[in-house]
Parts: C-alpha cells; sequence; structure tokens
C-alpha cells in the first residue's frame, strides 16, 4: 500500500466532487501540515529544512513574484501556427484556496474559485479523477462555469492504469455488484474484477467527461504509470488497450520508472510512442530515484506535447507519512525555468497544442510558476 502511496501525485489524496480539483480529508477545514503549521492565509511558512528560501518563500513571497510577472499565461501562448497554454494542477487545494493566497475575497465557492481560475488561465489539470470516477453532471458544471476556449487535461482513474482504488470510492451500484471477498476489500486492482466490472468502470469514466469532449473543452487524458510498470511488451499492449478504451479522446502517457529511458530502452520507448501517436508527458523532477525520469525532449504526437512540473523536493518525493501537499512544496527559481524555454518552445515547433503545468500546488507556488514560465515564453511568441 505504501507503494501505491507514492505513485500519485495530486496535491490532496481525496477527490472533490463539485469542485474537481481536490478535496480535504474527510472534510476538514484545512489538513495539518507536516512541519505543524496551519495557516496558508499569512503568508508565513516554516522553512523546510532541506529547502532555502529561493525555493520556499511562503505563500507572500511567492505572490510578490507572480506579480511581477503580470497576467502571464492567460491566454494560449503562440508560437508560430502551434499555441502553448499553461496551467496548474488542481485549482481546489486547501493551501491554494486559503484566504490572501491565489483567490481574491469573495471566491470563496467552487463555482466563483474556478471561473476565478478560468480567467487567470487557459488550462488546468484535474486530478480528483484519478481517486474517483468522474460524473457527467459535475462535467456540465466545469463546462458552464468556464469560457468555451479553457481546457480541461484529466487524470485517469487509478484502476484504469495498473493501480489500486479504495473500493469505497467505486460507485454504490459498482461495488453491490462485485463477488466476495472482493466486495469487502478495503482496495481493489483492475487485475481482480470481473470482466464485466472492469468494463463498467471504463465506460463509467468515459461517460462522465463526455460533457467536455462535446464542448471541446477536454485537451487529453494524462494515463500516468507507477513506478512498478517497467517497460515490457506485456506494459506496451497495456498502453494501447487503455487506448482503444478511450478512442476519440485524446491521451497522453507519463511513465514512473527511469528504465523507460535507459541506454537499453530509451529508442524503443520513443519508437513506440511515435508509431502510436501517443503524446509523451515530458517531466521536470526530483532526481536520483527509481521513479525519477530523464529530461526526454521529444513530441511523439504531432497533436499534443505536454510538459509537467512536478518541483525537486528530494527530501519529500518517496517519503511516506507526510501530507501528500509537501511532496511538491517547491518554488522553481527563474533560472530553473528558463533552461525550460528553449525545450517548450522545441516541442512546440513540432505538436499543434502543447500543455505546460505545474504540480508543484503548494499554495500558490504552481500558479507563481505558471505566470513566471509564461511570461518568459512569451518574450519569444510568435517566434518559430
Amino acid at each position: 500500500m505504501k507503494e501505491a502511496a507514492r505513485t500519485a501525485d495530486a496535491c490532496s489524496p481525496q477527490p472533490s466532487g463539485e469542485s474537481g480539483g481536490s478535496a480535504r480529508p474527510n472534510g476538514d477545514e484545512e489538513p495539518t501540515r507536516a512541519d505543524g503549521g496551519r495557516a496558508y492565509d499569512s503568508g508565513v511558512t516554516i522553512p523546510a529544512p532541506d529547502l532555502d528560501p529561493r525555493h520556499d518563500p511562503g505563500a507572500t513571497g511567492a505572490r510578490e513574484r507572480a506579480a511581477a510577472a503580470g497576467d502571464a499565461g492567460a491566454e494560449p501562448i503562440a508560437v508560430g501556427d502551434h499555441a502553448i497554454r499553461v496551467g496548474t494542477a488542481s485549482w481546489t487545494d486547501p493551501s491554494m484556496t486559503a484566504a490572501g493566497v491565489f483567490y481574491p475575497a469573495g471566491a470563496d465557492s467552487a463555482e466563483e474559485r474556478l471561473q476565478y481560475y478560468a480567467s487567470q488561465f487557459p488550462l488546468v489539470e484535474v486530478d480528483a479523477t484519478y481517486y474517483a470516477l468522474p460524473v457527467p453532471r459535475v462535467a456540465e458544471l466545469w463546462r458552464e462555469r468556464t469560457p468555451p476556449d479553457f481546457m480541461f487535461d484529466v487524470k485517469a482513474h487509478a484502476l484504469l492504469t495498473g493501480q489500486p482504488s479504495e473500493t469505497k470510492r467505486l460507485p454504490k451500484d459498482i461495488r453491490t455488484a462485485l463477488p466476495e471477498p472482493l466486495a469487502s476489500k478495503a482496495r481493489l486492482y483492475a487485475r481482480d474484477l470481473p470482466p464485466d466490472v472492469a468494463d463498467e468502470i471504463w465506460a463509467r469514466f468515459r461517460d462522465g467527461l463526455e460533457p467536455l469532449r462535446t464542448g471541446g473543452q477536454l485537451g487529453s487524458v494524462l494515463l500516468q504509470y507507477p513506478r512498478w510498470v517497467f517497460p515490457s511488451s506485456e506494459n506496451r499492449d497495456a498502453i494501447l488497450e487503455a487506448r482503444d478504451r478511450l478512442a476519440g479522446l485524446t491521451v497522453a502517457v507519463e511513465f514512473r520508472h527511469g528504465s523507460w529511458f535507459n541506454e537499453k530502452n530509451a529508442e524503443r520507448t520513443l519508437r513506440f510512442l511515435t508509431d502510436h501517436r501517443l503524446p509523451l508527458v515530458v517531466v521536470d523532477g526530483p532526481q536520483g530515484f527509481g521513479s525519477s525520469l530523464p529530461v526526454v525532449i521529444a513530441a511523439t504526437s504531432p497533436d499534443l506535447a505536454v510538459v509537467r512540473f512536478h518541483g525537486r523536493r528530494t527530501a519529500t518525493w518517496e517519503a511516506t507519512g507526510i501530507a501528500t501537499v509537501e511532496r511538491f512544496r517547491y518554488l522553481y527559481d527563474r533560472d530553473e525555468l528558463g533552461e525550460w524555454v528553449p525545450r517548450i518552445r522545441e516541442l512546440a515547433s513540432h505538436a499543434r497544442e502543447t500543455h505546460v503545468l505545474m504540480n508543484n500546488c503548494y499554495a500558490n507556488y504552481g500558479s507563481t510558476n505558471a505566470r513566471e514560465i509564461a511570461a518568459l515564453l512569451e518574450l519569444g511568441a510568435g517566434e518559430t
């Protein structure tokens, strides 16, 4: 079970229902941070011992940097005939919704927060769908509350990528259909499910996103494979099965084991993705772990490229017993972001659209870095 907990990277470990991005554990107002703090609205944090102030300045310090970037990233960035969209992973993490962090005073409801977020960025990643199957009515609300050109990238449910799901989070009718002893298990894997139940889960996931698809607001479904998924014929077939199960939707593939891009497998991995026009999710994250990926700049689909920034906080990347948001408590400095500008432009020159997502979603760190990297990208806007 610890393995599974380390794999998920949503900033908060529960689904949020209507709000969509993430949620408070057990409905609490605000989870206790691992460092003992609670109040994000003051803009003050207890410095993490493994981070210097550049990477953990607190909400106030990050807000000052965001102000310097202005409204950069509010619209897609044109690079020749291609577009770059910048956004964050989640818009409802408690550390982000706390007073004075990102949202203006009065933006207290799910509707108001999403409307405000969509006025600041043209893209967001939905992580709640990893934990709970999406519901069409919720997707309808997302569509109604955002401009018609706003895009949602959606993380695939855990059971769709070989990861466990808490049984209690499955819809009641699906739980009722489970035979014993499956129904009494705390967690389930797709391999354990009867074929008809597995088929229903895939169908429910698709149906839950249908309002976004028909409205032209579904960017991609993120297939994030856990670190125990190694390069093999069986696992490549599983990726193709997921693509086929989600036919008609754009899927993007993120790996979590470095062996996919070691000397033996890198060429084959890129060829596999390119041959099947599957976008590779390019990542920036902590290095030195089995789950670490090297920086591989490759547009493996002409339609979409995706870049996700996880922060570089090595001390917590595979730690257990900490608040999930602490794993991503890292504010990139400008030099680190600057390294990525030519890389993103390179990807954008080969894909119709490029999505850049900040998953370092502690407080306003992700939104600040999203504005900053957008400002850097806008300096070269229009260049091919």
